[in-house]
């Protein structure tokens, strides 16, 4: 019986072959009215070869024409397919491309959710170009209620797990970014002789690669993919970050860093926009909130790294003097290790289905849904649960790239997609100033311009305040040496935060030693011998220097401030600037109070997590706002290094809860074909506000408190307020 059945099925399908070639055979020889009879028998003879196919083969129908899929269906799905060739067939006959993997057709009104609760009927709409906008955003809501029903069959599991991890890597490269530059910036200064405005711009050159990266990236991932556009920023910031560990010159090392930062600046909206596209409703704000945690450890990784290798001067080398690679350096190629194991593991993870369903690629988006059900239900013990899901609503772009033909140049057919492309995005960052978002738009811009003003202008305040009040102690301790007179002496050993005045120093030798915050004042140095010396914040103001040798030293003219040189001599010089060897304690402080800064965000983090679907996004943003603003005002009692640490982490603590829930809250006000570019847009400024604050707070270490104090509060006082004007998400499906 079964031999029969096959045999049979054989032979429908090899007559239907037959028949198709002998239509194409006939038409090569005969003319047109020929070939119309001959279309004509070969209509008649499929139809004939169906009727009879569709009464062999009988499927279950449905009420409403749709068909549900089960386990007999699933199994007999090529073989009630029809057969295709290249050329010659007709178009009622063309068998659908994915039919060979299983996927079901794509047909109006021929598919439904089935197989449980909440069966959803499905259609594969099929666009005209004149189709109105209105109509598109009616098929983008019916899409978004199937959506989310698709992702409760395929349940919260190892997929999402997995792809929390990957994600968490792009996220926590972001995180090394931030802090890359300020802890070599110490070493760097000296290593590349940096002058003040230079060391400003190397402190800043990250956010602004940042902000440009941000919203490139974003409107990108809105037109070319989540994945791809991820792929691409990452490679970019890992290139660049591994060549910026070996160039030697300021400014290709600027540009290496702008470049990174361009890079890692597209991690944090598309992160966040692809990760929420596979989360159910009353997963999204608790597992969104969970993944902030690897910016986190992020700076935990880039704080150990910075203490447990900076400091140990001997892990570098030198080619002579031209070329150097102190242990800096390898701290900065440490730190683009997350984000290559990042490109690795995003390599195996597939695009946003939610993506290829809004452009109109069913099969793709319906394969990566089935990928997702299928890892789940066999990581949960159920690998017999079959995927219900026949059919997905689609929606067509109204607008796609330029197709310029073969014979076009490749330049030229490379140019006008670029074109088109930014036209697009153009249109979509346009599109988030319509009436429909325009509201949702600006006070988002003003609570994430508030909070990142105010977030990023204290976490660099605060640390350029412990650094006054260790200078302030420091200066306390100088000892001060007037009008002393040594002769035939010595001396072998560090010299150390020292003001020397009127001396006279006679036949003195300075041999293989270090000078740190030295000052000679108004002194002469008659026939003395300066050799091997390294020294830093060290001068000679006012300075006479008499038949005096200097060999291979680092006392170059601009250390002797207004001073004499009479019958004196320079042999050998150290060339370029030298590192500061003897300031470990203060670079362990530094890199410990950023450790523990980091890690204060944790318990913040888990509350945020815990609560986030449980009272709301708008109630944990403004609260958490609020407390921020409360505890700006301790920052007046911060007077020792200990109380400066203290409030820092408090601070980070509270405010941590206050990102979590403006992250959330961005993604899920707009729609998934303008997602990243919002998101892309609001970092962007974000990192815009980050140099301001940055740039105002540092102005005003030393002078007074009390100003960035009332600017921080007041900014996270308005962020508070506009952030309840804001619509709750909370309960939602993904626009």
């Amino acid at each position: 019986m079964e031999d029969g059945y096959q045999n049979r099925t054989a032979f429908i399908k090899g007559a239907k072959d037959i028949a198709k070639e002998v239509k194409r055979q006939a038409s090569k020889k005969v003319g047109r009215g020929v070939d119309r009879v001959n279309d004509e028998y070969s209509r008649r003879s499929y139809s004939r070869f169906e009727e009879d196919e569709d009464d062999d083969y009988p499927t279950q129908g449905s009420q409403d024409g749709g068909y549900y899929r089960d386990d007999s269906q699933a199994a007999n799905d090529d073989e009630g397919g029809h057969s295709d060739s290249t050329e010659g067939h007709d178009e009622d006959d063309e068998i659908y491309e994915g039919e060979y993997q299983g996927i079901p057709r794509a047909e109006s009104g021929k598919g439904s959710l089935a197989g449980g609760p909440g069966s959803v009927k499905a259609s594969g709409q099929q666009f005209s170009p004149g189709t109105s906008e209105a109509e598109r955003r009616k098929d983008q809501e019916e899409l978004a209620q199937q959506y989310e029903t698709i992702l409760q069959e395929c349940g919260h599991g190892k997929f999402q797990w997995t792809l929390y991890f990957v994600l968490g890597l792009a996220l926590m490269a972001d995180g090394v970014e931030i802090f890359v530059v300020g802890f070599v910036l110490p070493s760097a200064e000296k290593d590349m002789c940096l002058s003040e405005p230079n060391k400003s711009m190397l402190g800043l050159i990250v956010y602004l690669g940042m902000m440009v990266g941000a919203f490139l990236w974003g409107g990108l991932a809105d037109r070319i993919g989540r994945r791809q556009s991820l792929l691409i920023s990452l490679s970019i910031n890992s290139v660049f970050s591994f060549f910026s560990s070996f160039v030697q010159g300021y400014s290709t090392f600027l540009f290496c860093r702008l470049l990174s930062g361009v890079g890692i600046g597209g991690s944090i909206p598309i992160v966040f926009s692809y990760y929420s596209e596979f989360l159910a409703q009353e997963k999204r704000g608790e597992h969104l909130s969970w993944l902030c945690m690897f910016w986190m450890i992020g700076g935990i990784y880039a704080s150990a790294m910075a203490w447990g290798i900076i400091p140990h001067y001997g892990w570098s080398f030198q080619m002579g003097s031209a070329y150097q690679f102190h242990s800096w350096r390898v701290f900065v190629l440490v730190c683009t290790f997350p984000s290559v194991a990042a490109i690795a593991a995003l390599s195996a993870m597939p695009e946003s289905p939610r993506f290829y369903l809004e452009n109109g690629k069913h099969d793709e988006g319906w394969m990566i849904l089935k990928q997702v059900h299928d890892t789940n239900m066999r990581a949960k013990g159920y690998p017999e649960r079959v995927f219900s899901v026949t059919t997905i609503k689609t929606v067509k772009q109204m607008d796609e790239l330029v197709d310029t033909g073969k014979d076009t140049p490749v330049w030229k057919r490379y140019k006008l997609k670029i074109i088109s492309l930014s036209q697009q995005m153009r249109s979509n960052f346009l599109a988030c100033f319509s009436p429909e978002y325009k509201r949702t738009t600006f006070m988002l811009m003003a609570v994430w311009f508030t909070m990142s003003f105010s977030y990023y202008g204290l976490t660099v305040w605060f640390p350029d305040m412990i650094k006054y009040i260790q200078k302030q102690e420091y200066e306390s301790r100088t000892r001060v040496f007037t009008k002393e007179r040594v002769e035939h002496v010595t001396f072998n050993f560090t010299l150390e935060n020292q003001v020397h005045r009127q001396g006279h120093y006679f036949n003195d030798k300075f041999l293989n030693l270090k000078m740190k915050s030295m000052v000679f004042e108004d002194s002469v140095f008659e026939e003395c011998y300066f050799e091997d010396i390294t020294s830093t914040n060290t001068f000679f103001r006012n300075c006479t220097f008499i038949a005096s040798l200097f060999y291979n030293t680092d006392l170059f003219k601009y250390r002797l401030v207004n001073s004499k040189l009479l019958n004196s001599t320079f042999l050998h010089n150290k060339e370029g600037c030298m590192l500061d060897f003897s300031d470990d304690n203060n670079a362990y402080m530094v890199y410990f109070v950023s450790f523990l800064g980091t890690l204060a965000v944790l318990p913040g983090n888990i509350v945020s997590a815990l609560l986030m679907d449980k009272i709301g996004r708008l109630r944990m943003l403004a609260g958490s706002s609020v407390i921020s603003c409360i505890s700006c005002f301790f920052l007046m009692f911060g007077n020792s290094e200990s109380g400066m640490i203290a409030l820092l982490c408090l601070f980070g603590g509270i405010s941590i809860a206050s990102w979590n829930a403006l992250d959330v809250l961005t993604v899920e006000l707009y729609p998934s074909d303008k997602r990243t570019t919002a998101f892309g847009f609001l970092n962007a400024l974000c990192k815009l506000a980050a140099v301001l604050g940055i740039s105002i707070f540092q102005s005003f270490v030393g002078i007074t408190k009390a100003v960035p104090i009332l600017f921080a509060a007041g900014a996270l006082a308005a962020g508070s307020f506009l952030a309840t004007k804001l619509p709750e998400t909370r309960g939602q499906v993904l626009q």
